[in-house]
């Protein structure tokens, strides 16, 4: 073989190694892409963002559950009320009387194995919509967060996608999450 074979042979294997790591990288920025913003408007979806949300060094991350639609809510004997958190314009810092409000529906999933919670985030029609259901998805995401700090499973919490007030006399009824027990 001369130096002019060897160049071509070195060349084509030069060239088929770079195709082959090029593919490899765009598979994986795909894959990335589309688990990142997979979900679109049907059923439950995991979300990466959330995955990690109570997760601890024992503990694999448990995924963030949202839906749509909210689950049925529960009701019976035992079952507790809907809690409302209401939240400052523009903030998603929870009122400071939250984990008190949150102790019964704690309670609730630790009584009831097949229990669950819904977390639904509200905002209004003002300003913009884009910026106001990541508001209201914020907000339901940090109460999830401090129901999983009083000791709720993260994998019995649903996260109901932001829902849009109509409107009302109280503008804290725009600015809320809800709570509420499910089965």
């Amino acid at each position: 073989m001369d130096d002019a074979q060897q160049n071509e042979s070195n060349t084509l294997v030069a060239w088929i190694v770079g195709f082959a790591a090029a593919l490899a990288i765009a598979v994986a920025l795909i894959s990335a892409f589309m688990a990142a913003f997979s979900g679109g408007s049907a059923g439950p979806v995991a979300s990466i963002a959330g995955a990690s949300a109570g997760a601890t060094a024992e503990q694999p991350p448990v995924a963030l559950v949202e839906v749509d639609q909210p689950p049925p809510l529960a009701t019976g004997e035992g079952v507790p009320e809907t809690v409302r958190f209401h939240f400052e314009v523009g903030s998603a810092a929870l009122p400071a009387d939250a984990a008190a409000q949150a102790g019964a529906l704690v309670a609730f999933l630790k009584d009831s194995p097949e229990g669950r919670l819904g977390i639904s985030g509200f905002h209004d029609k003002t300003g913009d919509p884009a910026a106001n259901r990541e508001l209201a998805k914020n907000r339901a995401l940090a109460t999830r967060t401090m129901l999983v700090e009083a000791g709720a499973p993260a994998s019995r919490l649903i996260l109901v996608r932001p829902q849009e007030v109509e409107g009302g006399a109280d503008d804290r009824e725009a600015r809320r999450v809800e709570v509420f027990p499910s089965r």
